[in-house]
């Protein structure tokens, strides 16, 4: 593993350092790629409730992104050393599970924050809360917090978790394979942009399906899609497929293959450079 000097280049920087470093670059990127690709994902959003985009409502739900510091944050700050603990546990040849557990524990550890905020941020972008304060409030006196802040929670880890898992190692095997071609170079932040660009785009193609079941749930609200209220994740995809016809699970998976392709190049490129700002490591 990396060990990230401090400012001097004369020695290591401190344990707590490297992690702070690494928590401050993860939020960093998170509210970067949130930020600037909202428009792409209010989009998708609407395309996947079925309701029709105007362009001039696209940026509803944006302040909402505020939180993706504190969700990245809590992620990384999970990750890395959930990541060390495995791989210091395990034996040799099963280091290659060190991910899956990893980011296992960081999406379940960052869900606390994310899920709350992403179904605030759907509220606004479909239209049915104006502010930020109101919609909060608005959901947790329609359904109250466990029913109606983690609405949808079974379905964005379903969603999530495996995400992250095939985000993060395919990422990690896509630069190992660059540092490879390059000779052992380090890699420029414009190649490792151009790494989690490709590994986002595949990710985020796979995983549309759980994706629309979660905004389904998300953003059903009281009165429900299309004036019925989904009892569950199986539910959903049953009455979907019934309804709706097997399509209906690849709903705007193309806007969302296009945020996320363009979310793991700011992301990434973001996360790496922001580790060197921050002192973190640039390896996980």
């Amino acid at each position: 593993m990396t060990v990230a000097k401090d400012e001097s280049g004369t020695g290591p920087v401190p344990y707590y350092r490297k992690m702070l470093g690494n928590m401050a670059a993860g939020g960093c990127a998170g509210v970067a790629v949130e930020a600037t690709l909202f428009p792409l994902d209010s989009i998708k959003t609407r395309l996947q409730t079925g309701q029709k985009v105007e362009f001039s409502k696209i940026y509803r739900g944006l302040p909402a992104t505020l939180f993706s510091f504190p969700a990245s944050a809590l992620f990384f700050g999970t990750y890395a050393p959930t990541m060390e603990a495995l791989e210091a546990r395990l034996p040799a040849h099963a280091h290659i599970l060190a991910p899956f557990g990893a980011a296992f524990a960081a999406a379940l550890t960052s869900s606390l924050i994310r899920v709350p905020s992403e179904v605030v941020k759907q509220r606004m972008q479909t239209g049915e809360f104006k502010t930020l304060l109101g919609a909060v409030k608005g959901v947790v006196a329609q359904q109250g917090v466990r029913r109606g802040l983690y609405a949808g929670y079974g379905s964005l880890m379903l969603r999530d978790m495996p995400f992250d898992v095939i985000e993060f190692v395919a990422y990690d095997q896509f630069k190992r394979i660059g540092a490879s071609l390059a000779g052992g170079r380090d890699l420029s932040t414009a190649e490792m942009s151009g790494i989690g660009a490709l590994a986002g785009g595949v990710t985020g193609f796979l995983t549309t399906p759980p994706d629309v079941v979660k905004t389904r749930l998300m953003t059903q609200g009281t009165k429900g899609h299309g004036g019925a209220v989904y009892k569950g994740i199986t539910d959903c995809v049953v009455r979907m497929v019934r309804e709706e016809g097997p399509a209906s699970l690849f709903k705007g998976a193309t806007p969302r293959v296009m945020w996320i392709t363009l979310g793991g190049s700011i992301f990434f490129g973001t996360l790496e450079t922001g580790k060197q700002v921050f002192g973190g490591t640039t390896d996980k």
